[in-house]
C-alpha cells in the first residue's frame, strides 16, 4: 500500500487549522433506545448504531444539511462529500456514475430504506432520478458490503432513509424551486401518526428545457425532460411486541428528444413487519418487489427510419427474514436469509432471462473488552449462473483514550456477472456493424454470422466459447483514527480495495464487413488505495465548517506488469519519436483524480430567522480513456481533464414563521470545462456554468 508520508503531514496540518467540536445531542424517548438523532445509523450493522462508535468508514448526510444546501437530487449532494465523486460518463448525454474510494459505480449498491433499486442499463445506476424532498437522512458505508448485502456491494452502500411521521397532527410541506435553464422542481408532502395508524405522501415535479454545450453538433447536451416521483406509506403500531409498514414508490420521466422517443419508470412496493417477541428478540419479515421499465427507440430524422430500439423490462422480487438477538446490551447477534428473483426482457436480448439465488448472512456484534469492540460476519449467496461465493468480514474499534480511538475492517466483497455480460445479443446497424455478445449467448451468436458468411476470422479459440464468467471479487482494507475532542472532531482512514476477475470486453471475431464482433471475459486483476481525512470544527452551535480530502492511487497490475516488461511503448507528441513507457508515466485508472478536496460552511443566525452556506469542491486532473492505443491511460495520452474547483452557496431566511425564501447558486466561478474527446471544432462542454436558483418553501 502507498501510505504516503505526506498524507499525515496534511492531516496533522489541518488538524491544527481547526481546534475541537463537540455536538450538543438532543435526547428523545424512543422504543429503539436514546440516541441523537443525528447520530444514528443503520446501514453498517443492519441495527441502530450511534455513528461515533462504529468500526467502520461511513458518512452521514443529515436532513438539515439537505435542506441547507437548496439540492433537489441525490447525485447533487454526494458529489459534496469526502471520497465520493460523481464521475462523468466520456459520451455526451452518458450521465454521470458515483464513485467511492476510486471504486466504479457499477460495484455501489443503492438503497431506499434498506432494499435495493435495479435499473443499470450499462452499469451506470442514474442517481439524479432519486428525489430528496422527504429524506430523513443518506448512509454511505465505504469499502465491501457483500457479507451483508450480497452482490453490487463490492465497493460500498448508499442507503437513502425517508422520513416518518412524529405528530398527531396534519404536518408537511409545498415547496418550488425554480433555477437556470427553466429548471423548475415542485414537491408537497404530508405526514400524521393518529393512535396507533401513521401515513406519509410525497409527490415530486423536476423539469427543465436543457441546454445545449456544443451548438456545432446536432441535439442537446441534456435534452429537455420532465419526471414525477410519488411515495406513499403507512405504518400501524399494532402493539409493543408487533408494528407493520408498508410503502409504495413510483417514479416516471419523459426526455423531449423527437423523432427519437426516450421515457423511463421505475416502481417498487414494501412490506416488511417487526415482531418482538420478548424485549432482547427482533424480527423481521419482508417483502419487496421493484420493475424498472425504459423504452427507447432512436430514429434517423432524415428519413424516419427506427435505427435501434432499447426497450429494457426489470424485475426484482425479494422476500427476507432477519432476526436480531440482544444478548446484552453489548453483545448482539444478527442472523437472516432470503431469495432473489430477478428477470429482465430487453429488445437486445435474444429472448427474457431471469436469475435466481437464495442467501444466508450472520454477524456478531461484540465488547470482549471494555475498550474494544467487534463486528465479524459472513454472507453465502448460492446462485443459479455462476459459483457460490462466501463474503466474510470483520470490523473493530478501540478506544486508546477518552478522545482517540482506532478503527478498522477486512471484507471481501463480490459482484454477480449482470445481465448485459451473459446474454447481450447486439448488432449496431447504425455504427458500422459491430456486434457484441455476452457470454451465454457468443457461441450461437458467431454460429449464426459464421452462417451467414459475415466473419472473416475468428480470434479465439472455439472451445473457448460460452465457458462461464466467474463473479468479480474484491478484498478491502480500512484501518483509521478518529480523535475527538471539545469542538473539534477528526478522522483519518487510509484504505486498499485489490479486485480480481474483473468483467472486460474482448475481440471475439473480425467480421467481413471490417467490424468486430466483442465478448467478456474475466480479465482485469485492479487496485485502488490512498487515504481520507475528514475535519469538523464547530466553535459555537450557529457555525460549523468542516473540510475533506482524499489522495487516490488506482491502477490495473496487469498493466504494471506489462510496463516493467518493457511492453509498452508510447510515441511523444512533441518529438513523434516512439518511447518505452516507464512506471511513472502510467497514471493510472480512467476517471480517477489523485486529489480531491471539500470546504463547508454552514452559518445559522437565530436573531434574524436566517442561515447560510459555503460549499467548495475540488478535483484535479483525470484521463477519459486511452487515445494513443497502447492500451492504458499515460502521460502523453490528450484525454485529460483539467483539475477544476466549483463553489456553491446558498442563503435562507424564515418569514413569518411557516414560510421559508431560499437564494442560491451553483457553480459560482462559471466553470465549465472541457472534453478533449471532442473535435478541436466543436468542444463538449462538461458543466453548463453557473446556475442560479430561488426556492420558496411553506411549511403545515
Amino acid at each position: 500500500m502507498i501510505l504516503n508520508k505526506n498524507g499525515f503531514f496534511i492531516y496533522f496540518f489541518l488538524l491544527s487549522l481547526f481546534c475541537a467540536a463537540q455536538e450538543s445531542f438532543k435526547k428523545r424517548n424512543d422504543s429503539i433506545l436514546m440516541e441523537s438523532l443525528d447520530e444514528v445509523i443503520v446501514t453498517a450493522t443492519r441495527t441502530v448504531r450511534q455513528l461515533s462508535s462504529l468500526p467502520l468508514p461511513v458518512t452521514l448526510i443529515s436532513k438539515k444539511q439537505l435542506q441547507q444546501t437548496g439540492v433537489t437530487r441525490l447525485n447533487e449532494i454526494l458529489n459534496e462529500q469526502t471520497g465520493i465523486i460523481m464521475t462523468p460518463d466520456a459520451t455526451v448525454g452518458g450521465g454521470e456514475g458515483v464513485q467511492i474510494q476510486g471504486v466504479a459505480s457499477d460495484y455501489i449498491l443503492v438503497l431506499i430504506d434498506g432494499v435495493p433499486v435495479v435499473g443499470r442499463s450499462s452499469g451506470n445506476l442514474d442517481l439524479s432520478r432519486f428525489a430528496i424532498g422527504n429524506i430523513k437522512q443518506i448512509e454511505v458505508v465505504k469499502g465491501p458490503s457483500s457479507s451483508l448485502f450480497g452482490s453490487e456491494a463490492l465497493g460500498g452502500v448508499i442507503n437513502i432513509i425517508t422520513e416518518k411521521p412524529v405528530s398527531d397532527k396534519i404536518r408537511g410541506q409545498i415547496s418550488h424551486r425554480t433555477a437556470s435553464f427553466n429548471h423548475q422542481n415542485t414537491n408537497i408532502s404530508l405526514n400524521q401518526w393518529a393512535n396507533k395508524i401513521g401515513y406519509s405522501f410525497f409527490a415530486d415535479r423536476l423539469s427543465t428545457d436543457g441546454y445545449d454545450l456544443s451548438p456545432s453538433q446536432e441535439g442537446k447536451t441534456v435534452n429537455p425532460f420532465f419526471n414525477y416521483t410519488f411515495n406513499g406509506r403507512l405504518f400501524y403500531d399494532h402493539s409493543d411486541q408487533l408494528d407493520v409498514y408498508a410503502s409504495g414508490r413510483y417514479f416516471f420521466q419523459e426526455f423531449d428528444i423527437a423523432p427519437s422517443t426516450s421515457e423511463e419508470k421505475d416502481a417498487n412496493i414494501q412490506l416488511r413487519i417487526n415482531h418482538n417477541p420478548s424485549k432482547k428478540i427482533n424480527l423481521q419479515y419482508e417483502l419487496y418487489f421493484t420493475n424498472y421499465i425504459t423504452n427507447e427507440n432512436t430514429i434517423d430524422p432524415a428519413n424516419n427510419n427506427l435505427l435501434i430500439e432499447n426497450d429494457f423490462d426489470q424485475k426484482l422480487f425479494r422476500p427476507e427474514i432477519r432476526f436480531n438477538y440482544a444478548i446484552n446490551p453489548n453483545n448482539t447477534l444478527t442472523a437472516g436469509g432470503g431469495y432473489n428473483f430477478e428477470t429482465l426482457d430487453r429488445s437486445l436480448f435474444a429472448e427474457k432471462v431471469s436469475f435466481d439465488s437464495q442467501y444466508v448472512f450472520a454477524q456478531y456484534d461484540f465488547k470482549p473488552l471494555e475498550k474494544l469492540n467487534l463486528i465479524a460476519g459472513a454472507r453465502f449467496d448460492n446462485h443459479s449462473e455462476y459459483n457460490s461465493q462466501l463474503s466474510p468480514k470483520i470490523s473493530a474499534r478501540y478506544e486508546l483514550t477518552e478522545n482517540l480511538a482506532i478503527k478498522a475492517s477486512v471484507g471481501s466483497g463480490f459482484k454477480a456477472p449482470d445481465f448485459r455480460q451473459l446474454y447481450l445479443d447486439f448488432t449496431n446497424a447504425a455504427g458500422g456493424g459491430y456486434s457484441v455478445f455476452g457470454k451465454d449467448v457468443e457461441a450461437e451468436g458467431i454460429q449464426r454470422l459464421q452462417n451467414n458468411n459475415e466473419i472473416a476470422t475468428l480470434q479465439v479459440d472455439a472451445s473457448d466459447l460460452g465457458k462461464k464468467l466467474d463473479a468479480e471479487s474484491s478484498v478491502g482494507y480500512n484501518l483509521g483514527i478518529v480523535y475527538k475532542k471539545g469542538k473539534l472532531s477528526s478522522e483519518l482512514n487510509f484504505f486498499r480495495n485489490d479486485f480480481k476477475n474483473l468483467i472486460d470486453t474482448r475481440i471475439l471475431a473480425a467480421k467481413t464487413n471490417g467490424q468486430n464482433v466483442f465478448g467478456y471475459i474475466n480479465r482485469e486483476s485492479v487496485y485502488t488505495q490512498g487515504l481520507e481525512i475528514d475535519l469538523k470544527y464547530r466553535p459555537s452551535n450557529q457555525l460549523n465548517f468542516s473540510a475533506g480530502y482524499q489522495l487516490l492511487y488506482a491502477y490495473d497490475k496487469n498493466k504494471e506488469e506489462d510496463i516493467e516488461n518493457g511492453e509498452v511503448f508510447a510515441r511523444d507528441p512533441e518529438t513523434l519519436s516512439t518511447i518505452q513507457l516507464e512506471k511513472s508515466d502510467y497514471f493510472g485508472l480512467e476517471n480517477r483524480s489523485r486529489h480531491t478536496l471539500n470546504f463547508k460552511v454552514f452559518y445559522d443566525i437565530p436573531k434574524w430567522e436566517a442561515n447560510a452556506n459555503l460549499r467548495i469542491t475540488y478535483r484535479s486532473k483525470f484521463g477519459l480513456t486511452d487515445r494513443n492505443g497502447n492500451g492504458l491511460l499515460d502521460d502523453f495520452d490528450d484525454s485529460f481533464v483539467d483539475g477544476y474547483a466549483l463553489v456553491n452557496l446558498a442563503f435562507g431566511k424564515t418569514l413569518f414563521k411557516h414560510y421559508q425564501l431560499q437564494l442560491g447558486a451553483n457553480n459560482l466561478l462559471d466553470f465549465k470545462g472541457n472534453n478533449p474527446l471532442a473535435a478541436q471544432d466543436s468542444k463538449i462542454l462538461i458543466n453548463p456554468g453557473l446556475q442560479l436558483f430561488t426556492k420558496l418553501n411553506i411549511q403545515f
